[in-house]
C-alpha cells in the first residue's frame, strides 16, 4: 500500500503531472492532490488502482526493509530510458498514415 507522498514522489519521477493521473485513475485532480497531501482518505482499491498506474509509467514501489524503510524507483535507468526513446525516434519523426 502507498503513501500520499509515495504516490507524488512517483509521480515527480516518472515525469506525468496531476491532471494525467487523475484522468488516468479517473479521479478528480483534487482528490489526487489531497491524498499527496494527506488530506484525503481514499479506499484500498482506489490506491491500488492509482499504484498500478504509476507502475505502468515506469516507477517501482520498494517495499519496507527493516531500517531502510519504504520508498520509489524509476524501473528503468536513464540509459535504458535514452535507449528506448533513441529507438521510438528511429526513422523520423511518426506521421498519420493516408491509407483509407
Amino acid at each position: 500500500m502507498i503513501t500520499g507522498p509515495m504516490c507524488e514522489a512517483a509521480r515527480v519521477l516518472v515525469q506525468i503531472d496531476r491532471p494525467r493521473l487523475a484522468e488516468t485513475v479517473r479521479l478528480s485532480e483534487k482528490e489526487i492532490a489531497d491524498f499527496e497531501k494527506g488530506d484525503h482518505a481514499l479506499s484500498d482499491a482506489t490506491i491500488e488502482l492509482i499504484a498500478r498506474a504509476l507502475e505502468d509509467y515506469g516507477a517501482i514501489f520498494l517495499p519496507e526493509e527493516g531500517s531502510r524503510g519504504v520508498g520509489v524507483r524509476l524501473k528503468f535507468s536513464r540509459s535504458v530510458t535514452d535507449r528506448l526513446e533513441d529507438l521510438e525516434n528511429e526513422g523520423g519523426p511518426s506521421r498519420p498514415d493516408e491509407v483509407p
